[in-house]
């Protein structure tokens, strides 16, 4: 069986890199490229993550009301959003100004100082939790904590199946290269 043929340039290259030995170049994108790029793959904002993250938690909220008829439960599983929700808004609130500072330095070490800080606010949350609530329901906290964790994937997938609805959308367009 034999690989697909290319032609032009891209041949060559994949030719003269078919062991694997070196890799090719790295070649710079031109702003144009560059912006064609950012269009084509937009940032997921942290923000509609915390978002989807704040609903997941209201709707437990509501189910676990619904099924045990104790504001308790439901008071538990709000504060447990709350202990995710909490600490990654405000990570995202830093992180945000840490990379508007432009710096890469500085936005590396804002990423290990605000998920420290978002760390140390939800184990806060969670120690002080018996205190807060009263008549706590650690299950309902748990479940909900657990549910609003795990939205994370539920908004990247709902993010890159709206993302491919609109690149499917796009017209189809020609390289200079022919492909």
């Amino acid at each position: 069986m034999s690989a697909p043929q290319t032609h032009g340039a891209r041949a060559e290259l994949d030719d003269e890199y078919a062991d694997g030995a070196d890799e090719p170049p790295f070649r710079s994108l031109t702003r144009d490229e560059a912006q064609a790029l950012r269009v084509q793959h937009p940032p997921l904002s942290p923000w509609r993550v915390v978002a989807v993250q704040a609903a997941a938690g209201l709707a437990s909220a509501a189910l676990w009301w619904g099924v045990s008829r104790k504001g308790e439960a439901a008071w538990s599983a709000l504060y447990g959003a709350a202990a995710v929700v909490v600490p990654n808004a405000l990570m995202a609130r830093g992180l945000a100004r840490q990379l508007a500072s432009g710096n890469p330095g500085a936005a590396v070490f804002g990423f290990m100082f605000w998920e420290a800080v978002k760390v140390a606010v939800a184990v806060a949350m969670l120690v002080a939790a018996a205190k807060v609530v009263p008549g706590l329901s650690w299950p309902a906290l748990l479940v909900t904590m657990i549910v609003c964790l795990k939205v994370n994937w539920l908004a990247l997938l709902w993010w890159g199946r709206v993302k491919n609805k609109s690149l499917a959308r796009q017209p189809l367009t020609r390289t200079n290269d022919g492909s």
